[in-house]
């Protein structure tokens, strides 16, 4: 399937700055807690795990539903995710009344595909092991019912929706730090976050973090265009990060600023859930997961005004449970 978005127009910062004032009437401010690193320096969590969905994907389907057309309402809307970006849209379609559709892996984690039935929206399924395109499945569904593609990350309301969370970041920053961040780390998996924190942020550092061999984005601010991830990627328990490529819309605002991103292992991204779980009494998924891991692993200098986001928290609760239990 082509480029799904339908108006390709470019995200703003005056659109990120609608989305907040949009969110802010709806949910309340996530927490920014301050994290003690070994060592005792000082790093800002910005904890999206929070959410009512269990991460910050509510934001941008928030931004993108209000914004359809009645007749575009009627007609109800599509997405594609393993989970977190499927319960965002099907918490907003609900509240809303619009029909949801949501196309699914099948190996997705049993507790978010649960949690999207029970929001109301339909359930697709698509053999992401077999290798089955969940881009073709969803423009089938479109193609019979001429609903609206709600991407995960290519589509600008979504861009600026996700960056809400840095006004809302740089706000408390100022109140709890005595000024803005200098440096914010965040999971990345298509850029929809990154380029949302881009916009929202333009005088701060903003590094993307992926799992070793998901990571695309990295390579390809790297390299200065889109590559996809190579061929035989390993198995993660990542499973929110899991894209093949990035789009130009996200790429065009990364590339515009210098981002450049950082990997991590698997057995960091283990180590961080534990040390969120033990310092912060906060249950972090895998691909919330990973910023943090970078700044635990020693990536990155810490100044005091350093953030990470805690993008998400729909992890599955033997998995869990069996991370706290083990250490690498």
């Amino acid at each position: 399937m082509t480029n799904p978005i339908l108006n390709p127009r470019a995200p703003t910062a005056e659109g990120v700055a609608r989305a907040a004032a949009k969110i802010a009437e709806l949910l309340p401010t996530t927490p920014l807690l301050p994290l003690e690193l070994p060592g005792g320096a000082i790093v800002w969590c910005k904890a999206e795990s929070l959410q009512p969905v269990g991460a910050f994907k509510i934001r941008g389907a928030w931004h993108r539903l209000t914004d359809l057309s009645d007749a575009e309402r009627q007609r109800g809307v599509v997405a594609v995710s393993s989970g977190n970006h499927a319960q965002g849209v099907a918490w907003a379609a609900q509240r809303l009344g619009i029909a949801a559709t949501i196309v699914m892996p099948v190996d997705a984690p049993e507790v978010k595909l649960a949690a999207t039935r029970a929001l109301g929206a339909q359930v697709v399924l698509y053999d992401r092991p077999g290798g089955e395109s969940r881009d073709e499945v969803a423009a089938t569904i479109i193609a019979g019912n001429g609903a609206t593609l709600v991407h995960a990350y290519g589509d600008p309301w979504v861009i600026e929706g996700q960056g809400s969370t840095g006004l809302e970041l740089a706000a408390q920053m100022i109140e709890r730090a005595g000024s803005p961040p200098t440096r914010v780390l965040c999971p990345c998996g298509g850029g929809g976050l990154t380029s949302g924190l881009a916009l929202a942020l333009p005088e701060a550092e903003i590094i993307p973090v992926e799992p070793e061999g998901w990571d695309d984005v990295r390579r390809s601010l790297a390299a200065g265009e889109i590559l996809g991830v190579e061929p035989g990627p390993p198995a993660t328990a990542c499973d929110a990060l899991q894209t093949l490529a990035t789009y130009p819309v996200n790429f065009a605002v990364m590339s515009s600023q210098g981002l450049q991103g950082l990997a991590v292992t698997e057995a960091e991204v283990r180590a961080a859930q534990r040390y969120a779980f033990g310092k912060l009494r906060l249950v972090v998924e895998p691909g919330g997961a990973t910023a943090l891991a970078a700044v635990l692993s020693g990536q990155v200098a810490t100044d005091g005004r350093t953030a990470v986001i805690l993008s998400g928290g729909n992890v599955d609760p033997v998995a869990f449970a069996q991370v706290l239990m083990t250490s690498d």
